[in-house]
């Protein structure tokens, strides 16, 4: 199951999804975390320290890898420097497994462990100061997006993304990867502006968008986000002294966490695995193939100097019954 997290700058997005990511964690599921957000501060939100989380492998450093693992021998994909972010997946084209190993995540993942359990930890990398002015960061988000594309993921399975803040997440066709999108909201009229600005461009999409009520203090909070996006609510946090001490760098064992705050985690997790009977692979490959014909048109074909609708398998539907090539 894919999720991300979503919200404005400052909403706790990267706290909740670290939460939820320890949550996970403790069911004994197989967890890839990915932090896709330009400010990267996932590692650290999962108890890494500084040297540690500035260690871990960028993935938009890896890209060429990335490319010539996936394609695999698509016959429709002459080289690896042909493949962009949207390169959808064909006959021949390897696939990802969340429970499996392979050369990408050998190179771009990491353990890291929490009271006992663990997960892969994967990073997009920092927006450096060589970047500046001549880089755009989608072009470090478009290695999550190749790996989504090229992703086979099961029940009781968890990809969970801390994705960019605000709509940032449209500058590319990443928002309709994701099984539910848990858009992270403050009780205030810049929190509830995000998810108005979110829900009107997902919609065409059939994106499963929830919202998590964050720093709520009270029913006057409580009545306000009702009020504001009204079944789209799903659960509120309020204050957390575990959070507050996680942020310190001294968080106590995971178990300690408030009850309230748990029942919440666990509220997100039953939303996560009712979207799984509504899953729709061919939508889902449709809505891969359009936004590569998109990209293609606008700016691909230009730079790659390839017709890269040719890449486009129209028989091939991504799924769980797929088999790839070793």
């Amino acid at each position: 199951m894919k999720i991300a997290f979503v919200g404005k700058g400052g909403s706790g997005k990267t706290t909740l999804s670290s939460l939820f990511i320890r949550h996970l964690a403790t069911t004994g599921a197989p967890v890839v975390a990915i932090d896709a957000d330009i400010n990267q501060h996932l590692g650290a939100a999962l108890g890494l320290d500084e040297e540690e989380a500035a260690g871990l492998p960028a993935m938009g450093e890896r890209l060429p890898l990335i490319k010539d693992y996936l394609r695999g021998s698509n016959p429709r994909i002459a080289s690896a420097e042909t493949m962009i972010k949207t390169t959808p997946p064909g006959e021949g084209s390897r696939l990802l497994r969340v429970r499996e190993t392979n050369p990408v995540y050998d190179a771009c993942a990491r353990e890291v462990e929490l009271d006992g359990d663990a997960v892969r930890l994967m990073v997009t990398g920092p927006f450096t100061e060589a970047d500046l002015g001549v880089a755009c960061y989608h072009s470090k988000t478009g290695a999550v997006e190749l790996c989504l594309n090229h992703l086979v993921d099961g029940r009781d399975e968890y990809v969970v993304v801390d994705m960019t803040a605000g709509s940032d997440s449209f500058a590319s066709g990443m928002f309709t990867r994701f099984d539910i999108t848990f858009l992270v909201a403050e009780p205030t009229r810049k929190g509830v502006s995000v998810y108005r600005q979110y829900k009107e461009y997902a919609r065409d999409f059939g994106v499963a968008l929830k919202v998590v009520g964050n720093k709520v203090q009270g029913q006057d909070d409580l009545d306000f986000l009702r009020a504001e996006v009204g079944d789209d609510l799903l659960v509120t946090v309020g204050h957390s002294d575990w959070v507050r001490a996680m942020e310190k760098g001294r968080p106590p064992r995971f178990e300690l966490l408030e009850d309230a705050n748990r029942r919440a985690l666990h509220r997100l997790q039953t939303a996560v695995d009712e979207t799984y009977e509504l899953r729709d692979w061919d939508r889902y490959t449709r809505q891969m193939v359009h936004f590569h014909l998109k990209n293609a048109r606008s700016w691909g074909n230009e730079r790659t100097g390839a017709d890269l609708a040719a890449q486009v398998d129209p028989g091939f539907v991504l799924g769980e019954s797929v088999t790839a090539p070793a």
